[in-house]
């Protein structure tokens, strides 16, 4: 874990812009599933992980969310915000990989033709497909992305 300190602030975002560029990159490369479920699980909680990073918030493994850093008054550390052309570059990978992944998405056949699904599991594939269209909303409404949008 990369505190959310001065010394370490560019480290933190550059990890996490590689690791989110990369997940983003990699996943309509392989082969669609009707397991869509991990794969958002996944996804949710590196948005998660993007809103902890813009709050300068320290990450907890137990709860998988951000939690406030409180430094010392009597401390000279800061906890600044990342800088706006890690922003931007944030900006530009969650808009361009989040396409990607809705195409990819949309490829999908609705039950793959050599196994036969229940109704539940249909359903359960059609519900995921439809939080696609909400991937890393957290992220985006933090940095005031969705902001005017009608219904967000």
């Amino acid at each position: 874990m990369i505190p959310p300190i001065e010394a370490s602030v560019h480290l933190r975002a550059s990890l996490l812009l590689r690791l989110t560029g990369e997940i983003l990159e990699c996943i309509p490369g392989y082969p669609p599933s009707t397991d869509l479920v991990a794969l958002l699980d996944i996804l949710d909680e590196l948005d998660c992980g993007w809103l902890a990073v813009l709050r300068s918030q320290t990450w907890s493994v137990e709860s998988r969310k951000g939690v406030d850093l409180i430094l010392p008054s009597s401390t000279n550390i800061r906890s600044p915000p990342i800088s706006q052309t890690d922003r931007t570059r944030l900006r530009s990978l969650l808009l361009l990989g989040t396409n990607k992944l809705e195409q990819w998405v949309e490829e999908l056949p609705m039950i793959p033709p050599e196994e036969t699904i229940e109704e539940e599991q249909a359903l359960k594939v059609m519900e995921a497909r439809q939080k696609f269209d909400d991937l890393f909303h957290q992220t985006l409404s933090e940095m005031g992305e969705l902001q005017g949008i009608p219904g967000v």
